[in-house]
């Protein structure tokens, strides 16, 4: 975990919070598996479920794109992000699974359910995820120029859920 990203230290304050288990993993200490060189992602996060998680945090703001318009899903992500995450999910094996923690910074005029909203240092978030496989198979083609997909935003909120569903 990059510790001077708020939306990460963010999470982990959640995590702390609510007595979760879980491992932050240090992205200074690259890892190596098989030759080939794998992108980090930020939690190992044990759970009550039948899958522990190997959490990547996808910080965005929650903020409307025009005046008057109610805030968008931004679900938007690397392939190259994916990619490392199944790639780790392969590692290791049976019983953790990828999870894509989208975490939002919510804006002053902001006003999701309380039930949802987690607040550090001033600041408001919610944690939203979905599984990587879920993600993988409805993400399309953003940007090829920057190598990013996303959801379509109908089929995003059909699927995504407050973190403390997945937990």
């Amino acid at each position: 975990m990059k510790g001077h990203i708020h939306y990460e230290a963010a999470f982990e304050h959640y995590l702390q919070t609510h007595q979760i288990p879980y491992v932050a993993v240090d992205e200074a200490k690259k890892a190596t598996f098989r030759d080939a060189r794998l992108k980090s992602f930020d939690f190992i996060v044990y759970s009550q479920g039948p899958a522990n998680w190997l959490i990547d945090i996808k910080g965005r703001r929650w903020v409307a794109r025009r005046a008057g318009s109610r805030p968008a899903w931004e679900n938007w992500t690397t392939e190259a992000d994916l990619e490392g995450l199944r790639q780790w999910q392969e590692v290791f094996g049976h019983g953790f699974a990828g999870l894509l923690v989208f975490a939002y910074l919510l804006g002053n005029d902001a006003e999701p359910p309380p039930e949802v909203v987690h607040t550090w240092q001033g600041r408001r978030y919610v944690f939203a995820g979905l599984p990587l496989d879920t993600y993988a198979l409805h993400a399309r083609l953003r940007s090829p120029r920057w190598g990013t997909v996303s959801m379509p935003t109908a089929e995003f909120a059909r699927h995504v859920r407050p973190i403390r569903d997945w937990l």
